[in-house]
């Protein structure tokens, strides 16, 4: 037998609901792209799994850093009927973990590193995109790739890195060299780790949600990693006034850190009342719905949209949830407003942005909140459930 690894396991019944409706590519027991319509009872577990064999344009990366994603969190979660709060793509049994970096310790002979253009060497630090793209079907031909018809999810649908090992093909690989100078030794697979989630809200707020110009005033609703990343993203992009709304208060103190001009606590604070007041009552350029409620939260942004002076609006939702969204199209008609959903982080150079972003002094680290081992994972994704105190929990190897 091969050398065994532990490994963080997500294992679910297949439970359809009445009202569940498979995709043309669902694989009835095994795959769905609608998670919370069918996987029931989802367990944690640390088994032993077979260290991977790559092939020829494989690299074998030792993990060194992975980060607990809210997805792997809601994963877990079971709703009152025991389905699990995720609603994408998914495969379980499976390893968790797609918030990950490492270094390359086996390479095929056709695995290319896009940094030098030649095989890949060992020892390289390296971060991987989550989503395995085709690159050969119409959505990866036409510069979609987050949208492949053909994708796989690490960590959701293929094995993850909440383990030792992990094989990917080197298309989906970056170099983390340009990090080296400002993250020395471990520091640098932290920042690495970061990489994936960061790309995330670059995705959202600037390819989806069409960046902005220096000057305009933007809110990000939610302080988890992925609206504190864009934060951070939108300061650097030249925002007058970056708003963040968040109830936890740990968390409104890690977007000062991340350089949130204002923040406000919508729980003590009319939400519209006070965009409007910190900008004068211009409101604001982009809104990102970062909470995962947006059920809740969509009549404030309405209600600021409404009553603001700014036109053109655009409203990017990117945390996933399968909650119905109240929207007045009277209010984006006459106030030329639009909503525009985000999904992914690959393609039109994300990666490598972000990767130049955070060389130039872009510090995502400061995220990170707790460190723990492989063993204490499963207990930490429990525990994210119902405390948001920590923001980026991170396994070390």
């Amino acid at each position: 037998m091969g050398e065994k690894m532990k490994a963080v396991v997500l294992s679910a019944d297949w439970d359809p609901k009445q009202t569940y409706k498979p995709t043309p590519k669902d694989i009835p027991g095994k795959l769905t792209y609608l998670g919370s319509q069918v996987w029931r009872n989802p367990e944690l577990s640390i088994e032993d799994r077979p260290k991977p064999e790559i092939g020829p344009t494989d690299i074998l990366i030792k993990v060194k850093t992975c980060g607990i994603c809210g997805s792997d969190v809601h994963m877990a979660q079971k709703d009152d009927r025991g389905y699990i709060w995720y609603p994408g793509l998914t495969a379980f049994p499976a390893t968790l973990g797609h918030e990950f970096s490492g270094e390359v310790v086996e390479a095929g002979n056709l695995a290319v590193n896009k940094r030098t253009g030649k095989r890949y060497e060992m020892g390289e630090p390296v971060c991987v995109e989550e989503m395995l793209w085709c690159g050969t079907c119409k959505p990866c031909v036409d510069g979609y790739p987050n949208h492949c018809e053909n994708l796989q999810e690490i960590g959701f649908s293929v094995e993850g890195a909440f383990t030792q090992y992990i094989k990917v093909d080197a298309k989906y690989a970056w170099s983390l060299d340009a990090l080296s100078r400002l993250y020395p030794g471990d520091k640098l697979f932290e920042a690495g780790s970061l990489v994936e989630p960061t790309s995330v809200a670059y995705n959202a707020v600037i390819e989806r949600g069409g960046g902005i110009r220096p000057g305009d005033n933007v809110v990000v609703l939610g302080g988890g990693p992925v609206g504190l990343a864009a934060v951070a993203i939108l300061k650097k992009a030249g925002a007058a006034n970056v708003i963040l709304s968040e109830p936890e208060e740990s968390r409104r103190k890690l977007g000062d850190l991340m350089g949130a001009d204002h923040i406000i606590n919508p729980v003590k604070a009319d939400f519209a009342e006070a965009v409007l007041d910190i900008t004068k009552g211009m409101g604001a350029k982009l809104y990102l719905e970062a909470t995962g409620i947006p059920d809740k939260v969509f009549p404030g942004i309405e209600q600021a949209i409404w009553n603001g002076r700014e036109l053109n609006s655009t409203v990017v939702i990117v945390a996933r949830a399968d909650k119905k969204i109240p929207v007045t199209g009277e209010v984006f008609q006459v106030r030329r407003a639009n909503i525009t959903g985000a999904q992914g982080h690959s393609g039109h150079g994300t990666f490598p942005r972000v990767i130049a972003a955070m060389a130039s002094g872009m510090d995502m680290t400061k995220l990170i909140t707790k460190r723990v081992s492989l063993e204490e994972i499963p207990e930490n994704i429990i525990g994210l459930q119902t405390d948001r105190t920590n923001c980026k929990i991170t396994c070390k190897f």
